[in-house]
């Protein structure tokens, strides 16, 4: 759980560090560069960006180094124009959209780049096949001193690769979840209609940014020594307060307003995953637990969404009965299947009376995917229906709603950071 403000790890007794007015300044000008070029979800995101390319210029003297996830529903949202921006202000960058373990390992040292990788969904993502290698090395080298060991060489001895390196990944939906759990996470939208961004092209915006890259690595290179031993008061704990310290050690070498606001942005953006980790958990039991409705009821190939419901309801040690204000009902549970593409239909069944259903084909995709188990017995003969036509010659309705949670930024919806 995330503690409140105020609580969290740093009480530890360490080296102060001088704030440095002309690197706030110089963290301004970066962010208002990164807000040129990308439509960021809200202002702590824009923030997060800002501070962990900084702290990129000082990965020597870091202790844990930050994953940047910049995941998004769909195509469309700007990931990739986050890594052209990244590319172009981080320390000693290295792109790339499909990798290998092998080539990682290799380019990692004591110096290490800062990996920049597209498309991350089509390395992890369900038809890529087996990447445990490199999910494992993007794990370990969240923190120094976990080498990879492999074997080597025309003698074939036993070689440490070091692991440790920053890196940015973005990605269509989520990533896995250890890599998730070692990330700043940016959750990118598509832009609406008014919100304007400079055009990204290289003879002009490539100059601008390097420029603010060098006077970064002019003005950070030199800090390293005092970024290494300071210990930094973080407002949040365990893993969380690894993955955010290097920012929040920049912002404190800085000062000026960004030591308060690398905290808020902090606290903000770590609050919103866990309530996003618990949604996604709930959403999961609910797959498992209508799967075991199905099960009850025979495998039939549609169940009316009132008997869902009620079967759902009735279970003493779930938390359907108490969800929402008066327990889960047709809109809920709509809401909750939404993002696996399942949702109601009019379904005619053997009485010939037509109700509004869920067919049972919908959920196999998703029960393997998010809950495997056993394999799934073949749905039972006669209890066969027949999809009733739409009314009007008209496609049902689709359920409207969205689910009572959104990202910093308050119940109207997020800040954009233009």
């Amino acid at each position: 759980m995330v503690p409140d403000a105020g609580s969290g790890t740093g009480d530890r007794e360490g080296p102060s560090v001088e704030a440095d007015a002309d690197g706030a300044a110089l963290l301004d000008e970066l962010r208002a560069a990164v807000g040129r070029y990308v439509v960021l979800p809200n202002q702590e995101a824009l923030t997060a960006v800002t501070l962990w390319v900084a702290a990129s210029h000082i990965q020597p003297a870091l202790q844990h180094a930050p994953r940047l996830a910049v995941v998004g529903p769909t195509k469309g949202c700007g990931k990739s124009r986050v890594l052209d921006v990244l590319h172009e202000t981080v320390h000693q960058p290295m792109m790339t959209v499909n990798t290998s373990p092998a080539v990682v390992f290799r380019v990692i040292g004591k110096n290490p780049p800062t990996l920049l990788v597209d498309e991350a969904d089509t390395i992890f993502g369900p038809k890529a096949g087996e990447k445990e290698d490199l999910r494992g090395l993007l794990n370990a080298g969240h923190q120094r001193n976990r080498p990879a060991w492999r074997i080597s060489g025309p003698e074939h001895k036993p070689t440490a690769f070091p692991t440790f390196a920053m890196a940015a990944l973005a990605g269509i939906g989520d990533l896995p979840d250890t890599i998730m759990d070692r990330a700043v996470v940016i959750r990118m939208q598509k832009r609406k209609p008014g919100e304007r961004i400079t055009p990204f092209r290289s003879r002009y915006s490539v100059p601008e940014l390097h420029a603010v890259r060098d006077r970064l690595t002019a003005w950070l290179t030199p800090l390293r020594s005092a970024a290494a031993a300071y210990v930094p008061k973080m407002p949040v704990e365990d893993r969380a307060a690894d993955t955010w310290e290097p920012l929040v050690i920049v912002a404190d070498l800085a000062g000026g307003h960004w030591p308060a606001q690398a905290r808020a942005a902090c606290l903000a953006m770590t609050r919103h995953e866990v309530v996003q980790d618990e949604q996604t958990s709930l959403k999961t039991r609910l797959l498992r637990d209508i799967r075991r409705v199905f099960e009850q009821e025979g495998n039939k190939e549609a169940l009316r969404t009132q008997d869902v419901l009620a079967a759902l309801v009735q279970d003493a040690e779930a938390p359907w009965a108490e969800y929402g204000t008066k327990g889960l009902n047709a809109h809920h549970l709509a809401n909750l299947l939404r993002d696996f593409g399942i949702s109601p239909g009019n379904q005619r069944f053997e009485n010939g009376r037509q109700a509004k259903a869920y067919a049972r084909n919908q959920f196999l995709d998703a029960w393997a995917r998010y809950c495997p188990g056993p394999a799934q017995t073949v749905p039972a003969p006669g209890h066969e229906f027949t999809p009733a036509p739409p009314a009007h010659g008209k496609p049902p309705a689709a359920p409207t709603g969205t689910l009572p949670i959104g990202p910093p930024g308050g119940i109207t919806g997020p800040n954009r950071a233009r």
